[in-house]
């Protein structure tokens, strides 16, 4: 077992950890300390678990550092969907149905039972935020796969605010074939959500840029890019993006959500 950081031996600091893990509520996990995970069907990778039922969560969340010649023939499996997106560097992708060079800001989702290849052909490292998750199957309705690009995707008005933004990334809101969404969210510094959510539905959260003070059923905490969360069903939620305007990143982070599926009883 190795750490993403790479730190090794004592530091000069005391031990300390913004991570928090509240099971089956919120977890928070920061950069530092996570693991690299040996997982068999990855050639040449760094792999990071991040959300998972083990913490209450009903998919998986990984990052994924793809070296040179880095791959995965087989992303996803029988009854699962997944989902892949480039936060830096290049990949080749392909499923039963496509085949694609993602950059950074693409992505691909490919249904049930039709798991994604990828490999990284370059010298350069790819860093990949990865989702799967069993597909909640309805009689008459399936998903597709979908190719995109949030570089090419038109921002919108969140909730009529003028200051912050969202990203649909799947045809969700059109099409009940699909069982969950993936967007992005974007805060101007000093914007916030404009109600404290609570829902049935839970998100896993990988923070692209920025910062924010976010709200996680009682607690305000401070969370930075590079920081990951799992919120569980019914965990109240809410942020504001901070730092200086013109010298801080905006807010910027990526989140799946279950959806347009009943309550299972």
């Amino acid at each position: 077992m190795s750490y993403l950081n790479k730190q090794e031996g004592y530091r000069d600091e005391l031990l300390m950890t913004r991570s928090v893990i509240k099971k089956e509520n919120y977890v928070i996990l920061e950069p530092d300390g996570l693991v690299k995970n040996i997982i068999p069907g990855y050639e040449k990778c760094d792999v990071t678990i991040l959300g998972s039922p083990e913490m209450g969560a009903s998919f998986a969340d990984y990052l994924i550092t793809a070296h040179e010649g880095g791959k995965n023939e087989k992303f996803g499996g029988e009854g699962l969907e997944s989902f892949i997106y480039v936060v830096e560097g290049e990949i080749k992708v392909k499923n039963k149905d496509k085949e694609a060079v993602l950059k950074k800001g693409e992505y691909i989702y490919s249904p049930e039972s039709s798991p994604i290849s990828f490999e990284n052909t370059k010298s350069e490292d790819a860093k990949l935020f990865a989702y799967k998750r069993r597909y909640d199957k309805v009689e008459g309705l399936s998903a597709h796969t979908v190719v995109g690009n949030c570089n090419e995707l038109p921002w919108i008005s969140y909730e009529g605010m003028n200051n912050c933004y969202i990203q649909n990334l799947l045809p969700a809101s059109e099409d009940m074939g699909f069982d969950m969404n993936m967007h992005i969210l974007k805060f101007h510094i000093g914007a916030s959500h404009g109600y404290i959510e609570t829902h049935i539905q839970e998100h896993g959260m990988y923070f692209l840029s920025g910062k924010a003070m976010y709200r996680l059923d009682n607690d305000w905490v401070p969370l930075k890019k590079g920081d990951y969360v799992f919120l569980d069903a019914y965990c109240p939620q809410a942020c504001y993006a901070v730092g200086d305007e013109g010298r801080e990143e905006e807010l910027v982070y990526i989140y799946s959500k279950d959806c347009n599926r009943d309550v299972h009883l």
